[in-house]
């Protein structure tokens, strides 16, 4: 009996390595010890999960908030002060409210619905169910890192209760606004709380990141080379690799920014008077040392937030093409290749800080080399539907929704990377339509791809259809409408994190545009109550999942119990005798993880 089942059978309260999971009551599970401080990696999927869909209805309530502003400028509405109080004096939000609402909708969604929501919630239901483990390399670590989220998120939530108002100088929280505590009123104790709340968060993500990691190297049950490790998980594990390197980089230049605002240390200021005054103890510090440090962290943090999404996507159309994923290997490759250039680019976000032209040109090569392994995980996805025996589950239209949104979102980087063009365009709507698209609503797709295919497996039933439908097709048709009239905006040079265009003769142009975008989110954000409305009533109320496999999948979280345990399999842990991806082969429409491979089979 190997240390780890000795171990399991310990933690479960089991007799034996083969886990009697039929007797799982003997040590009678409590509320708090099954659904509060679980050490379930199932459970702690779904606590990152709904914490995660709290987040996104709070961080989309902003953007609708803000928008509100930004289409209707001259108009005023009663009951926003009735909400906000002072926040929207007069019935129209204050400049102060506004830039809060945007920084902290930037931050939410980036770090707490994004980061958190796809890994937290994907990376730790499938990966032990994926590669055939009881549970993580330690559940206990797990459970931790999910507090640790949580309480970052109280800290989130409580700096926007505060006197002087939430941190509002921006997610990316440059200095000198994140530096100085009077440089506005967004400075003082909001930003202090944002600091904790996102140093909390940096180790919630390092605490998971070592576990998925440890996981998959360590705990791939008989049989589950690497080479047979569906998508999903290799994506994880980039995934997982690039926060473990990059995050630490983060909390290092958050912690300077603590030093400077509280203990007159100045790593970021020089040469700065508030009203004619000197304002530092010391000089000396650069801001662009900040942009550094956090581009360090923030370029592999797109790649954080969309990997996990390419993964899962990879998967859900290979299973509804009912066909083999296209170019396994290179897929594999591709992932890798974006996970090294991740590192190597994070200066295209500084073209604009007088950076060295021909240092500006090394990074406008390495931006531009990321289009090779995307365009090769394009062109795989591409293949894997062609001529494939489509079926157009909700999960699947997502997933080619996360296809369509990541080649039309991708493309326009190519503009934004160039450094010549980017001069004009930078801090444009040009960017926010880009990296939304890409980033955000891209991201967002493989979230919704991966809850209508996986939930059977986590609630055991299955989610309505119809309201799938309606919203996948409200949401795709909304994002574009939102997204794709903002290229023009940041043509025509209109930046972004502005109050009010309307006083510009230039951007007079665009109030029209302004309105519709803004009715248009106001739209796609009610949409989404179908889902919220459709995922919470199919956890009590779905039609029940009756057959083990109701994808007819071939990978190892579709062999266990339609409900499972906690260490997921009754018996034994299933042995893997081939790749995942065996669909169409020798005339049969798919063959499991677990079918042994016959005489007269090609080994794969």
């Amino acid at each position: 009996m190997s240390n780890e089942a000795v171990l399991h059978a310990h933690s479960t309260g089991t007799h034996d390595a083969h886990g009697d999971h039929h007797h799982e009551h003997h040590h009678h599970e409590t509320f708090i010890s099954k659904y509060v401080f679980s050490m379930d990696h199932k459970m702690i999927a779904k606590q990152f999960l709904i914490t995660g869909m709290v987040w996104a209805v709070l961080g989309g309530l902003m953007s609708v908030l803000f928008r509100l502003q930004l289409g209707y400028p001259d108009s005023t509405f009663p009951w926003l002060e009735d909400i906000l109080g002072k926040w929207a004096k007069g019935g129209r939000i204050t400049p102060e409210a506004y830039y809060a609402l945007v920084t902290t909708h930037g931050t939410v969604l980036v770090f707490f619905v994004l980061t958190a929501g796809l890994s937290g919630t994907f990376a730790n239901f499938l990966i032990p169910l994926q590669v055939g483990a009881r549970d993580m390399a330690s559940p206990f670590l797990n459970m931790l890192s999910y507090w640790f989220f949580f309480i970052a998120s109280i800290v989130m939530l409580s700096s926007i209760f505060v006197e002087t108002g939430p941190f509002s100088g921006g997610w990316t929280a440059y200095p000198p606004l994140s530096a100085l505590g009077d440089a506005s009123p967004g400075s003082k104790t909001g930003m202090d709380l944002w600091l904790i709340s996102m140093a909390l968060f940096v180790v919630s993500s390092l605490l998971g990141g070592l576990n998925y990691i440890a996981t998959i190297l360590n705990m791939r049950t008989k049989g589950m080379s690497m080479t047979r490790l569906p998508l999903t998980i290799w994506a994880l594990f980039f995934t997982a690799v690039l926060g473990v390197l990059s995050f630490p980089v983060l909390f290092s230049g958050f912690i300077l920014l603590i030093f400077d605002r509280n203990f007159g240390t100045s790593f970021y200021l020089s040469d700065i008077f508030v009203s004619g005054v000197g304002a530092l103890p010391n000089e000396g510090g650069s801001a662009i040392l900040y942009q550094h440090l956090f581009w360090f962290l923030g370029h592999p943090e797109v790649y954080i937030i969309l990997l996990p999404a390419m993964g899962m996507v990879s998967e859900i159309l290979s299973v509804n093409s009912r066909k083999p994923i296209f170019g396994y290997m290179a897929m594999i490759g591709s992932l890798f290749a974006i996970a090294i250039l991740a590192f190597l680019v994070w200066a295209h976000h500084m073209f604009v800080t007088g950076l060295n032209p021909f240092l500006g040109s090394v990074f406008v090569l390495l931006t531009l080399l990321i289009a090779v392994p995307s365009a090769i995980k394009v062109f795989n996805w591409l293949t894997t539907l062609w001529r494939g025996n489509v079926r157009f589950t909700p999960g699947m239209l997502f997933a080619i929704g996360f296809v369509s949104l990541f080649i039309s979102g991708g493309l326009t980087g190519i503009w934004l990377g160039n450094s010549a063009l980017d001069i004009h365009l930078h801090d444009t709507y040009f960017v926010i339509a880009h990296f939304h698209i890409v980033m955000g609503v891209a991201s967002m797709f493989g979230m919704f791809a991966g809850i209508y295919h996986w939930f059977p497996k986590m609630y055991g039933r299955y989610m309505n259809n119809s309201l799938a439908y309606m919203h996948f097709w409200i949401t795709i048709a909304g994002a574009y409408m939102i997204f794709w009239p903002m290229h023009y905006e940041g043509l025509a040079g209109m930046p972004r994190r502005y109050y009010d265009y309307s006083i510009w003769e230039s951007f007079k142009q665009f109030v029209e545009l302004n309105r519709f975008i803004s009715t248009v989110a106001m739209i796609v954000f009610a949409a989404q109550f179908l889902f919220l409305f459709n995922f919470f009533y199919s956890i009590f109320k779905g039609r029940k999942v009756t057959t083990l496999n109701p994808w007819s999948a071939n990978t190892l979280e579709w062999t266990t119990p339609i409900r499972p345990g906690h260490g997921n399999w009754p018996g034994e842990i299933p042995e893997v005798h081939r790749w995942a991806y065996d669909y169409g082969k020798d005339g049969q429409e798919f063959i499991t993880q677990v079918t042994p491979v016959g005489e007269n089979e090609s080994h794969h």
